[in-house]
Order: structure tokens, then C-alpha cells, then sequence
């Protein structure tokens, strides 16, 4: 049944408010890229195997979405994996994936290109092509096919999506994503056929295209390998790209806001590789050697990226913070320029020893929670296997210093099932815990320790690359031991993680070929999301694997080390025996120094002093990757130079505190710039409001489009990154989790749109009706898609808020003329009319309303004023709200109290429908209004009030009902 569309032009409106999230599908962020379809030569889809809001995170994917976009002969637009709700109605429909900036199906792009972080999202690969109408496996495109592509971590073992991608990008992809899409395009354009496009690009360097390579089975393992390229003169095997990090500054602006991201957060890389060495972790291995961004670009991406994303937090990335050789000054230096704005900053991937006090005491400034570290294992030799440079007295130190600068907890990551594994390093993860609970508690009544324990996946190119997986009943032993432990210590929280998909992910890590068949099978039977732990399906996997004859066994045993391997034909840049040599060291529980540093230190000198006077010489064991130590370490001398860290302050051990750590006031990039070019002004000064402080501003906005599919909640976060993208400072509320100081109109439901909506904030300083009104404009140009600011006033002291304000809102309620039942010769709007008529005369009106399970009956006419057919003023809002088309509507009023109110929907249901189903329409809220004397008002125009209405202000739970209008 046809419904009135709320977006006009995209494929998916019919559905878009039917399914969660559905914001996920619109695009129009803010930071987002829309460029002339027909203007470019090369047309590329960014396509993210896993939700919007895991995907949206990821740094690999905005660092290639500046470099095309930014390119004039490139585009790139972005595509997420489809929930399974959007799946449904796509192939009900029959409509293709689309992206998110033009709408275009995958079909239509030049190239497809797949970022691969994990292997359990292989199946929404799949899923991805399938939906966008590109054929699954390489050999059934033809000439007029798009490219697909992969790269990102896991293309480093290729194998088990060999059948279904083009080519993969080996290692760093900042240079090869525009050379492979114009290089794509231009030899289309000249009549080349698909096979000798591909052998043309497989002959780039770092590119590996699987079906220019033959297989054949080792005797060793029966596992096939790549023995041979099908045309000469292709190299095998494979050498990763790499590039200089500084050459590609990390991009400071990129989509921002849409449905709540994962982390949602402005990350920036800071440094790529890490010098640990660390035996279990593959990124440590593969992205060698360490690559440090330039410090300065560093500080002026972050003061750029709050500028321009208006984010609340920073986060700062490397595989290992603490071993970026100016970590300590560089946060400081970021601290100190975060000075003004609340926002605050968190540190990743930090390790569990050498954190000096200075660092400590810097982390104190933009860490309000708690702590992550990641000791691997509970013992020392279980550490010393692993190759874990450090001791459990550098633990017990660090907790000693973390809980005594203030912090509630720390979180302590371990792993099971590593090889030699003993139960007591098991027990030992549990005991290790304990003693940093004890060492905490000493210092901080309130001191939390939680253990979070995760299954080991043996992975390719790492030295445990040979060695065999638990299987599953081992694990599931280990954890039973790890919660009989763990029974002992009520200072320990134990987290641990399911194994079926850990056994799944060894089995697609070390795979080979023969696993894109199982692949598919399962792809096919409804495998989707594998990762997430509701929706993997065992019986489906174990389904596939029978049918196409596949033992899983092979994938998880130990394998010989004189064996040739599934991924061998993959060069990440470590030389022939390096890793075997590792293997044996850990076998022996021998451990290896970090590369790059002095022997026996644990982290690089924070002052330039320091560095200059230690002429020592820095470890290299030999890994194969040519790595300038002379130029890595004038390196950190320049980069501490740069920032000013000249000798190393002197710093007191912190007291036991009682209080959490302050967050970070932050980035007002540029306040103190200003205050140095000009003399201050003595502006007029009106007192501050009472109680909070600040200055209280009324702001009247719109949301349609996109904006309408946001939850209340993301508008709720959107609201302050407007603000700190025009450079607004905003009154924050006190407590522990201060937060910016709103109060919102009645909230609407998902879907629908409104004309008239407000919001009381308060902001530092006083601002006057005429520089409001350019505020207004300049907080509309900072906007994402469907927000728009309408006006704004500045409110007295005596001013009741908004949710004492409004007594009411007016909406139209749009119906497809089609959709209303008639009889023969009758109108629809008649119909609606003796509809309006039974209603308004009714006594009562009750529908059930359900909020998470819970029913309860709510008597519509109890809140319903007026209900009539939608005239002229109807049928202009719905053309400002964007809707079309062959419409009748309904203008209806409710009132709004303390006790809650009617939603929209619930009105149409009793009215136009059967008083249970809610029918098929559209809502506009056209008005909020207050009440002065005997008329309505608008919230903007009840500037001064002399007293709160009289009513009394609802509670809190009452006010969530009244949100819960809409």
C-alpha cells in the first residue's frame, strides 16, 4: 500500500522508517562528499563489510575516502553492510544496495573496493555484491563489470575469498587506490578485455590478483598453495606497498554524526607499526617498520578535526601509544591546546609498564574513566612465550601509580589457548588480577580490576602461524577454570569471550581456496555478521563444510614449519626464516628485545636531553625490514625539538586520591590566537542566569529528511558538535559525567518530521538578538542534511523552560488517497471528515501502547483538541516538509501535560484506522505551542514570562512520557 515518501528521491524511502536505524542508509553527514557523478573518470565504492556504525570508525576508510574525493579525477562514495531488516525489503522489493552519497547501486561504480579487518565479515562481502547487483565470483564478470578489490589486514591471507575478488591491495593502500582506479578505467575506455585489464594492473606492484595465479596441494600439509603465476613475467611472490605516513596527513574532516558510531570519536593515527614484537599479533608483524606521523601535523589534525567534526572526544591510535618515541610531550602539547572546550581525549592501545609519572599525570588530564592494559598472559613464562616484554612488578608499579592518580579501574586483557599453555598460567591470569585488585586497593577503596580473557587465533605471518588452535572443548575447560578461579576474588571481574566464532576465524585465517566454495554455501543458507555473537550460525557452517567436503582439522592442527603455507606467496617485508626463529624462541619461552630502543628500556626518552645524551645503540634483530636506525632516531630528536620538550620536568608521585580525574577542558583552536591579535573589549554585561551560570538562548529548528530517520538521541549528540563547529561554547552541568546544558521540546518518534522544534541551551557568553541571528546562519551552514535552525531568542532569568512551555503541538497527517477505503462516488476527504467528526465526539478513544514489552492503554481523545481535513495551510507544510503526490491529510491538535500526551501515530490509528493498526501515513509536527492569556504562542515568543505556567513541572518520568508524544 503506497505511503507518502519522507526522502523523494531514494530508492529505499518507501521502507526507510519501517526498520531500525534507517539512518544508516541516508548519508548526508556532515564532513560528507557528494561530487558530480558524470565529472570524474574513475568512480569508486568504498564498500565496509559490517554495520554503519562499526564501519563508520574505521581510520583506513577515511584516509581513502579524503584521497579520492580530493583528487578531481576521482570519487568515492561509501556502502555498509545491510542490517538484516533493510535485506528483507531490498529483495522483496527487488531493489539494489545502494550508496550513500549518490544512491547508486554497486553495479554502477568502476570499482568495488572491500576493506577487510576481520574474517568473519567474508560472508557480508558476499552479501554486499550480491545486494548490488555485481556476480559473486570473479570468473562470471564481464568487460562491463565493476573491479572489486580488498585490501586492509587480513588481505594479507587471501585465499579463502580468492573466487569472489578481482584483485587485493597488499599492504599500505594510499598509493594504489587512485593508480588501480584510473589505471582500471582508462584501459576500459580503450577496449581492453577484462583478463588483460587485470593482467595490466597485476604488474603495479603490491597488487595480487588470485585467478593470474595457479594452485596445487602441499604434501605436507594438504592445504593448497600458489605455486605459480599463469603469465609471465608477474611477480611472485607479492611485495606490500609502503608508504611515508607524513606524505598522507591524516584527514581532519571526514562524514560525521548519523546513528551513534561505535566509537564515536575523532581517532587519528599517530603512528603506524609497533616495535614490540609481540608473537601472537599479526598488525605488529605486517605494518613494519614503525612510522611515526609528524608530531606538529599531528597536534594541528586534531585542532583541525574538532573544528570541523564538533566531536566531544579525541582519540589518539597506534598499535602501541606508550612506544611512540614523543608520546608523552605530544599529549601535553595536545592537553595544553584543548584548553577552553569540553572535550576530551583518550589514549588507545596503551601497554602495561614503563608509563612515567610525567605521562601518567598528562593521561590524568583527558581520562575520566578508567585504564586498559594488556599484560597477554597471566604468568611470566606464559609472557616471556608470547614474547611480552614485561614483568608482573612493572604491572603492580603502573597499578600503583594509575590508582593513586585518581583512577576507579583498570581493565587488564589476557589470552587462553596460547601455545605451551599450562592450567596454571590459566589460574595465573585470574591471581595476576587479584594482586593488581590488592595493589589498587590500597590506595583507592573503590579500586576495580576486570579481567577480560579472549581465545588466541593463531594467524599468518606471525611466528604462532604454525601453531595449533584449542579446540573447543579445550576452551571451553579453560574458561570453566578461569570462573571457578575467579570465585576466590570478589576484587575481580572476569569477562570472557565465546570460542565458536574464535574456531571459525582460525579456520578462514590460515584457509585456503578450497574454503571459497564453503564460503559461498553458507553465504547462501543465511550466513550473515558471523562476528556478532546472535547472529552466528553454527549449524549452517557445519552444514557447508560437510556438503562441500572440506575437514576443518587441517586449518587448526599445528603445521610443519618446513611446509609452504597458503599465504607464502604474500611478502609483508620480514625476511625467509625470521618468524621460525621467533616460533623456536617462544617454544623455549625465550624472549626477543623490542627493536628500535636501547637494550633493556621500556620506553623512548620524553626529553630532548635525555635523548641527546644516551649515545647507546639501538636493538635491530634482523627481522628483514631495512630500517634506518641513525634516521629513526634523529627522528625523535627533531620530533621532541618540535614540541618543546627540552628536559623532563619534575614530577611528584601522586597522593592517594579520592576523586576522579577531571576531564579535559579542550580545543578552542582559536580563542587564544585572537585574544593575542586584539585588545580585549569591554562588552556590555548583563548577569549571568542564576544557579548554572551562562546565558540561556532558545533555539527553533526543523528536522526533515535524513534528519527525521535520527533517533532523538543522535540529535540530542548533533546539537553540541553544531555548536563547537561555529566556535560556541557551551555551559556544561556539574556532577561526574558533566554534559552540555539542553533541555528539548517534547521528542518525536522515529519517521517523523517537523517544522517547529526547540531547544533551550546555555552558552558562555551573552549574545544579542541581532548577532543571533547571524549565529543562526552560520549554525545552518554546520549542519548536516535535514537540520535547519529557524530562528533563536535569548531568554531572562525568570523564563520557564521549554518543557514547562509547550502545552501543545499541531500536526498534519498524511494519507495516500488510495489508502483510504470509500465507497463508490464518495471522496476520501469525506471519508476523513465523518472520521474527525465520530472522533471529536467520542468520549473516549483508547489504543495500547507498548514501550519495551510493557502495554498500557492510552486514551487518545483525552489529548486530542481538534481533528479536521487538511486545507490550504495542510498542504503547504507538506510541500515544505518535501511530500508529494496524490494526498489527503488530517490537521489535528494535542495537547501536551504532565501526564503525558498522544503520539501522531496513535491519533491516525484511532481515527483512520481500526483503533489497533496503525495505517500507512506520514506525520509533520507543523507547531509547538505555549499558552499566554487566552491565545497560543509560539516558544520563541514567550521571551519573557512572568511566571512558570501553572501547572506544576512534570517529574522526571512524567517528562519522559510527554517525550514519549513522539
Amino acid at each position: 500500500m503506497a505511503t507518502p515518501r519522507i526522502l523523494q528521491n531514494h530508492p529505499y524511502a518507501d521502507f526507510l522508517d519501517k526498520v531500525e536505524k534507517p539512518a544508516r542508509y541516508t548519508g548526508g553527514e556532515v564532513g560528507s562528499i557528494v561530487k558530480d557523478w558524470d565529472g570524474v573518470q574513475a568512480k569508486v565504492c568504498l564498500a565496509f563489510p559490517d554495520v554503519y556504525d562499526i564501519g563508520m570508525s574505521h581510520l583506513g576508510f577515511k584516509i581513502l575516502y579524503k584521497i579520492l574525493n580530493d583528487d578531481p579525477r576521482t570519487l568515492a562514495e561509501r556502502c555498509y553492510a545491510p542490517w538484516k531488516d533493510v535485506e528483507a525489503e531490498l529483495r522483496e522489493r527487488s531493489i539494489p544496495l545502494v550508496s550513500l552519497e549518490n544512491k547508486r547501486p554497486l553495479r554502477d561504480f568502476d570499482v568495488v573496493g572491500f576493506s577487510l579487518q576481520f574474517e568473519l565479515t567474508y560472508t557480508n562481502v558476499l552479501l554486499m555484491l550480491d545486494l548490488g547487483g555485481v556476480p559473486l565470483r570473479s570468473a562470471d564478470r564481464g568487460d562491463d563489470d565493476p573491479l572489486v578489490i580488498a585490501g586492509g589486514p587480513t588481505a594479507t591471507h587471501p585465499e579463502p575469498l580468492a573466487a569472489f575478488v578481482d584483485l587485493f591491495v597488499i599492504g599500505d593502500g594510499e598509493e594504489k587506490a587512485t593508480e588501480v582506479a584510473l589505471t582500471w578505467t582508462r584501459l576500459r575506455n580503450e577496449g581492453v578485455p577484462r583478463r588483460e585489464r587485470l593482467v595490466a594492473l597485476a604488474r603495479l606492484g603490491a597488487v595480487y590478483v588470485p585467478s593470474l595465479y595457479r594452485t596445487k596441494v602441499d604434501a605436507e600439509t594438504g592445504l593448497e598453495v600458489v605455486e605459480a603465476p599463469i603469465e609471465p613475467g608477474l611477480p611472485l611472490p607479492v611485495i606490500r606497498g609502503l608508504v611515508d605516513l607524513n606524505k598522507y596527513p591524516f584527514p581532519s574532516s571526514s562524514p560525521t554524526g548519523g546513528p551513534e558510531a561505535i566509537f564515536d570519536r575523532v581517532s587519528i593515527e599517530i603512528a603506524r607499526g609497533c616495535t614490540e614484537g609481540c608473537r601472537f599479533c599479526q598488525a605488529g608483524m605486517i605494518y613494519r617498520p614503525v612510522r611515526e606521523r609528524d608530531p606538529e601535523q599531528v597536534v594541528q589534525t586534531v585542532l583541525d578535526a574538532v573544528r570541523a567534526t564538533g566531536n566531544d572526544e579525541v582519540s589518539l591510535t597506534a598499535l602501541s601509544t606508550a612506544d611512540v618515541s614523543c608520546i608523552s610531550p605530544l599529549i601535553k602539547k595536545v592537553a595544553d591546546r584543548l584548553a577552553k572546550e569540553r572535550v576530551s581525549m583518550s589514549v588507545s592501545s596503551l601497554r602495561a609498564y614503563g608509563l612515567e609519572p610525567e605521562l601518567l599525570d598528562e593521561l590524568k588530564r583527558v581520562r575520566a574513566t578508567g585504564l586498559t592494559f594488556a599484560p597477554e598472559a597471566g604468568t611470566q613464562r606464559m609472557r616471556d612465550v608470547v614474547n611480552k616484554n614485561v614483568t608482573e612488578e612493572q604491572l603492580l608499579e603502573t597499578a600503583e601509580r594509575v590508582f593513586s592518580r585518581g583512577w576507579d579501574r583498570m581493565k587488564l586483557y589476557s589470552m587462553i589457548g596460547l601455545p605451551t599453555e599450562q592450567d596454571e598460567d590459566v589460574v595465573g591470569i585470574i591471581e595476576m588480577g587479584a594482586r593488581t585488585a590488592a595493589v589498587g586497593r590500597k590506595v583507592k577503596r573503590s579500586a576495580e580490576v576486570t579481567v577480560s580473557v579472549s581465545t588466541h587465533v593463531p594467524k599468518p605471518h606471525t611466528p604462532f602461524q604454525w601453531a595449533a588452535m584449542d579446540s573447543l572443548s579445550e576452551v571451553g575447560r579453560k574458561q570453566a577454570l578461569l570462573r571457578s578461579t575467579v570465585k576466590a576474588y570478589r576484587s575481580v571481574k572476569l569477562k570472557t569471550h565465546g570460542a565458536e566464532a574464535s574456531v571459525l576465524e582460525g579456520i578462514f585465517a590460515r584457509g585456503d581456496r578450497r574454503l571459497c566454495d564453503v564460503l559461498e554455501r553458507a553465504y547462501k543458507n543465511g550466513a550473515r555478521f558471523d562476528s556478532w555473537d546472535d547472529r552466528l550460525r553454527l549449524d549452517v557452517w557445519e552444514e557447508a563444510f560437510t556438503h562441500v567436503g572440506v575437514e576443518r582439522a587441517p586449518y587448526l592442527g599445528t603445521l610443519p614449519v618446513t611446509a609452504r603455507l597458503p599465504w607464502d606467496h604474500i611478502d609483508v617485508g620480514l625476511e625467509e626464516g625470521f618468524l621460525a626463529r621467533e616460533y623456536r624462541k617462544a617454544l623455549q619461552s625465550r624472549l626477543s628485545p623490542p627493536c628500535g630502543k636501547v637494550a633493556g628500556t621500556f620506553i623512548h626518552h620524553t626529553n630532548l636531553e635525555d635523548a641527546l645524551a644516551d649515545k647507546r645503540r639501538l636493538v635491530c634483530y634482523d627481522c628483514g625490514v631495512a630500517c634506518d636506525m641513525t634516521q629513526m632516531r634523529n627522528d625523535r630528536v627533531d620530533f621532541l625539538e618540535k614540541l618543546g620538550a627540552r628536559r623532563l620536568p619534575i614530577v611528584q608521585e601522586a597522593p592517594a586520591a579520592q576523586g576522579a580525574p577531571a576531564p579535559v577542558e579542550a580545543v578552542a583552536p582559536e580563542a587564544d590566537e585572537e585574544q593575542e591579535r586584539e585588545p580585549a573589549k569591554a562588552p556590555r554585561r548583563e548577569p549571568p542566569m542564576k544557579g548554572r551560570g551562562g546565558h540561556l538562548y532558545r533555539m527553533r529548528f526543523e528536522k526533515t529528511g535524513p534528519m527525521a530517520l535520527l533517533g532523538h538521541l543522535d540529535v540530542v549528540r548533533e546539537l553540541p558538535r553544531v555548536f563547537r563547529r561555529v566556535g560556541e561554547r557551551m555551559v556544561y552541568t556539574k556532577g561526574f559525567h558533566p554534559k552540555p546544558d539542553m533541555v528539548f521540546g517534547p521528542a518525536l518518534s522515529l519517521g517523523v518530521m517537523s517544522l517547529d522544534e526547540y531547544v533551550d541551551v546555555r552558552l558562555e557568553r551573552m549574545i544579542e538578538q541581532a548577532e543571533l541571528d547571524g549565529l543562526v546562519q552560520r549554525m545552518n551552514a554546520a549542519c548536516p542534511s535535514g537540520l535547519q535552525f529557524l530562528g533563536a531568542a535569548r531568554l531572562g532569568s525568570d523564563d520557564a523552560s521549554i518543557s514547562r512551555v509547550v502545552a501543545g503541538a499541531r500536526y498534519v497527517l498524511a494519507f495516500a488517497r488510495s489508502a483510504v477505503k470509500t465507497e463508490p462516488g464518495q471522496r476520501a476527504e469525506d471519508v476523513l471528515e465523518a472520521r474527525c467528526r465520530a472522533a471529536m465526539e467520542a468520549t473516549t478513544l483508547p489504543i495500547r501502547r507498548e514501550i519495551e514489552g510493557i502495554g498500557k492503554i492510552v486514551d487518545v481523545r483525552k489529548y486530542l483538541e481538534r481533528a479536521e481535513v487538511g486545507g490550504d495551510e495542510a498542504r503547504e507544510a507538506l510541500a515544505r516538509a518535501g511530500l508529494s503526490g496524490d494526498i489527503v491529510s488530517l490537521d489535528v491538535i494535542v495537547s501536551i501535560t504532565g501526564q503525558g500526551a498522544a503520539k501522531s501515530s496513535e491519533v491516525a490509528a484511532v481515527i483512520v484506522g481500526d483503533g489497533n493498526e496503525i495505517p500507512p501515513h506520514r506525520a509533520i509536527r507543523v507547531e509547538l505551542f505555549g499558552e499566554a492569556g487566552e491565545g497560543r504562542v509560539s516558544p520563541l515568543e514567550l521571551a519573557v514570562l512572568q511566571k512558570a505556567r501553572q501547572r506544576p513541572a512534570a517529574s522526571a518520568p512524567a517528562q519522559v512520557a510527554a517525550a514519549d508524544a513522539e
